[in-house]
């Protein structure tokens, strides 16, 4: 997500997201950016904002563009008709479609603002039952309809948008959020089966009665599905150990138009190559995950946070590469460069967001070590480390606070500036310890050579999300003066250069935000020929007729 960074439409349109809106809230999802029209950035927040990038970027033109009417969209006639069989659970109105036409990456929210959304579904279906879904694929693949499955529609990569090719007599947005419910706890090996389609809220209110929780909180997580998290990869809560969906995931049950597939329940195996493996991460490219065992966690007690203070940003990388080889294992290890921390933060320095968690047992010793780690580098501390016992609810508010404050409000801040001609996005990779200074010195010049290309002054920014014992995943910032009405363009410009400076600096194109349509090009370079040979071939096999997300992951053979 982006950094000052995922998906909207109003209540009405949603109705299988609970009226998408939690019902002690009541709030409205926006059709044209990120979460509720209600927690929008206005009046102080927005001044503040706009009088930090205004210091930041002197000379930036902040003129605010409203969003346009979601009725002056010309949205045409559907091109298909679903069967008369699936006819209560298909919608083909205009506002409904449009909705589910983007996801949330800023060029997506500028799109919207600019009335630019000419990749429109011909239908949106959100089936109620796994019969429902092979409904829909037996249909779809009988009548040429491309079916791009839907979550939360917060994908910020090209995910959900039906941007298709292939000469298909139509497209199909299949949303899944009405398959919603935990439908089994196993208590004694800590697990649960729980349908795709839930959102994230509403995956936690049904756990908590149990005692449990997933305990994967992406930024996205109020409105991202259980679905989405697995088909993307999602990285979640934690800095270290369970970083991914993947650590989380115990079984998956998969349609596709060739059958169904399930997996069996097992803490591990080394039978062959893993079925899950195969499906974490396909995007809905080779099946539609229609539920899944995952791992639960035991709610934590005891938690400890602090906020270190880095004078030397250098140091404040070495201290991190120090935590994440001490066998420590903070939950939280976020490392702000000075000036991601003065955007989102108001800190002259850089900032480590330090925390620890357990059900088990109180995490001081782990903190204090900790502390030492980063005292050793030069780390200090403006307020000392807040210790929680949630029994005894002894919180106390501090700097850490307010991170988690500012980290839950980027996204609205993003579209925020959005419409104010600024370029506000961002990118995530992943490198080894030996690479990172060579690689972000080399994602810095590219983000400069092309903001200048195309016009635009700015800033790149990083921040570490999660962070390996032999390596970071870094996340950049870029947050630049834009010209309306070209932002997109200017973006798509300086997101080819960075891209292609994380390929050539021996990093991941993307470490949790998927492939989509957007990273397809340098996803195609990172991954060897004989393995895309491979996964052409298991989608000839498990989607013939290759409707199945085109375009997102792999191309389907016929149509290559």
């Amino acid at each position: 997500m982006t950094a000052i960074l995922c998906h909207g439409d109003p209540a009405v349109t949603y109705p299988s997201f609970r009226s998408v809106v939690w019902p002690v809230l009541r709030k409205t999802r926006s059709w044209w950016g990120w979460g509720n029209v209600e927690d929008a950035v206005v009046g102080a927040e927005r001044a503040a904002l706009s009088r930090r990038v205004s210091e930041l970027l002197p000379g930036a033109d902040l003129t605010d563009h409203a969003a346009p009417p979601i009725e002056s969209f010309d949205v045409g006639e559907s091109r298909v008709q679903a069967p008369p069989s699936l006819a209560s659970i298909v919608s083909e109105g205009a506002r409904d479609r449009l909705a589910h036409s983007h996801g949330q990456a800023f060029r997506d929210v500028v799109r919207a603002l600019l009335g630019k959304l000419p990749h429109v579904p011909d239908l949106v279906v959100r089936p109620t039952s796994e019969a429902e879904v092979i409904q829909v694929l037996d249909w779809c693949s009988d009548a040429d309809v491309a079916v791009i499955p839907f979550g939360g529609g917060t994908s910020v990569v090209g995910g959900v948008e039906p941007r298709v090719d292939g000469g298909y007599s139509g497209v199909v947005s299949l949303d899944l959020t009405s398959m919603d419910r935990v439908l089994e706890v196993d208590r004694t090996s800590r697990a649960a089966l729980v349908q795709a389609g839930v959102l994230g809220p509403h995956l936690e209110g049904q756990l908590r009665p149990h005692g449990y929780t997933l305990r994967f909180f992406p930024q996205s997580f109020e409105f991202s599905t259980l679905g989405g998290w697995l088909a993307t990869r999602a990285g979640g809560h934690f800095a270290t150990l369970l970083t991914h969906m993947d650590d989380l995931t115990e079984s998956l049950r998969v349609v596709t138009p060739a059958g169904v597939i399930e997996s069996r329940r097992l803490p591990a195996s080394g039978a062959g190559p893993s079925p899950d493996r195969l499906f974490l991460g396909s995007e809905g490219a080779l099946g539609v995950i229609t539920q899944a065992w995952v791992r639960l966690q035991e709610r934590p007690r005891w938690r400890a946070g602090a906020s270190v203070n880095f004078v030397d940003h250098d140091a404040g990388v070495k201290a991190v590469r120090a935590l994440s080889q001490s066998g420590l294992h903070p939950a939280n290890c976020r490392l702000l460069d000075p000036v991601e921390a003065f955007i989102n933060a108001g800190s002259a320095t850089a900032v480590l967001v330090l925390g620890f968690e357990s059900a088990d047992h109180p995490v001081t010793a782990r903190m204090e070590r900790a502390l030492e780690l980063c005292r050793d580098h030069g780390g200090t501390l403006s307020e000392p480390p807040r210790h929680t016992d949630a029994a005894e609810q002894t919180a106390r508010s501090g700097a850490a606070d307010t991170w988690r404050s500012s980290f839950l409000r980027m996204p609205y801040q993003r579209d925020a500036l959005a419409a104010q001609s600024m370029i506000v996005e961002t990118f995530e990779t992943a490198c080894t310890w030996d690479r990172f200074d060579a690689l972000r010195a080399a994602v810095d010049d590219a983000a400069q050579d092309a903001m200048r290309e195309v016009g635009a002054t700015g800033v790149v920014t990083c921040r570490f999300t999660h962070v390996y014992p032999d390596g970071p995943a870094p996340y950049f910032g870029i947050y630049a003066t834009g010209a309306w009405g070209r932002t997109v363009e200017q973006w798509d410009d300086i997101k080819a250069a960075v891209s292609q400076a994380l390929i050539a600096g021996g990093a991941t194109i993307t470490h949790h935000h998927a492939v989509g349509r957007d990273h397809r090009p340098w996803y195609d370079q990172q991954r060897p020929d004989l393995f895309a040979s491979a996964l052409q071939a298991g989608k000839a096999t498990l989607d013939p007729a290759g409707i199945l997300n085109p375009g997102a992951v792999i191309d389907p053979l016929r149509r290559a």
